[in-house]
């Protein structure tokens, strides 16, 4: 159900280095059509939240390289609407600046602020559970987020961990780093912890609140936002100020020291896609278990394998098993899915090549 209260922030600004060859600093994984559906993440998560969300009211949060990029793949989004960050300097400042422009938009709005690479498949359960949030968000003074219930002990992932339920909502009682394996197996068998998706939702009201607690020279570096101004006015001001905020993501500045944070256990399916490994686990697969995107395959004796072309290209494998095997304009690598967390360090010294 939309209403005009609602807004939405995608953020958009990441490299996703881990995707390499694919994804580049030039062309980050988010628009890239890394399932083969005919649409980029981006616009996939675009679509999901203009279900919930009139569509002039999605802001879309990037890099200032990826400014066009995203005004391709997106017409449908208001111009004004793409933010982009004069430097890099981690999610609490540019989601404060977000708040500030929907507030000054809306005063009783409602946000939700989301990933734009990251894969849901049960859309309907995904809307369910953002509408719910939303109308929770509207009429209680609390920070939301979306917890992931977990399916097996990630060690890769932040957890939640929860506390007294609020029905359908629960009270958080602390956010937890990435554990190793054996703490990762306690939260499981816990059943009190979720994955941190990254996924909020929340009042303007009630984030600016929480920024003044727990951000105040933030807050009053960015108090040059809250009046009305021109866009080229806001773009200077952003420029001369934005270089100034620290560099901290909203977990810490915000999440972690605030007592009014609740998650709500979301009933769909998630993957943050981080690694070629987690996108081979939501691909369909072959007869061989290889999963390919955007290729035409003859495999012999080759299994579990991830292959991924430009322009559909032939691959021909043979007794090759549980390899990434990407093609690019300019490089092709073929490497262990068991190494793939050393693709970032690999792509530096490919660069020198």
């Amino acid at each position: 159900m939309k209403n005009n209260n609602r807004f939405a922030v995608i953020m958009a600004g990441g490299v996703g280095s881990r995707f390499w060859p694919v994804s580049t600093a030039e062309h980050p994984k988010q628009f890239h059509d890394m399932l083969g559906t005919g649409k980029s993440l981006l616009q996939q998560t675009f679509d999901r939240l203009q279900r919930v969300v009139p569509e002039s009211q999605i802001l879309v949060l990037t890099n200032q390289a990826y400014v066009s990029l995203v005004a391709e793949q997106l017409p449908k989004v208001y111009h004004d609407n793409i933010i982009a960050e004069p430097a890099m300097r981690n999610t609490a400042p540019c989601i404060l600046f977000a708040a500030l422009k929907i507030k000054l938009a809306n005063p009783d709005a409602v946000f939700i602020v989301a990933p734009s690479d990251h894969f849901i498949e049960d859309e309907v359960a995904f809307i369910s559970d953002v509408d719910l949030a939303m109308e929770y968000a509207s009429r209680e003074d609390v920070l939301l987020t979306l917890g992931i219930v977990p399916t097996f002990p990630n060690t890769g992932f932040g957890y939640i961990e929860s506390g007294e339920n609020l029905g359908a909502f629960k009270r958080v009682k602390q956010f937890r780093e990435k554990p190793d394996l054996e703490t990762a197996k306690e939260f499981l068998a816990a059943g009190t912890f979720y994955w941190n998706a990254g996924i909020f939702v929340w009042s303007a009201r009630s984030v600016l609140s929480a920024f003044e607690k727990y951000q105040p020279e933030m807050i009053q570096l960015f108090s040059v936002f809250s009046e009305v101004q021109t866009t080229e006015e806001t773009k200077a001001r952003l420029a001369e100020v934005y270089p100034q905020a620290a560099n901290i993501s909203i977990d810490y500045a915000v999440m972690e020291p605030a007592q009014n944070v609740v998650v709500l256990p979301a009933s769909f399916d998630w993957n943050d896609l981080g690694t070629w490994g987690a996108l081979y686990e939501k691909l369909p697969k072959d007869a061989q278990n290889n999963a390919v995107v955007n290729a035409r395959l003859l495999s012999k004796e080759s299994n579990g394998n991830v292959i991924s072309t430009t322009s559909n290209k032939r691959i021909v494998v043979k007794g090759l098993s549980n390899f990434m095997i990407v093609e690019t304009h300019d490089t092709i690598l073929i490497y262990p899915l068991s190494d793939e967390q050393s693709i970032k360090e690999i792509s530096a010294e490919a660069a020198r090549l």
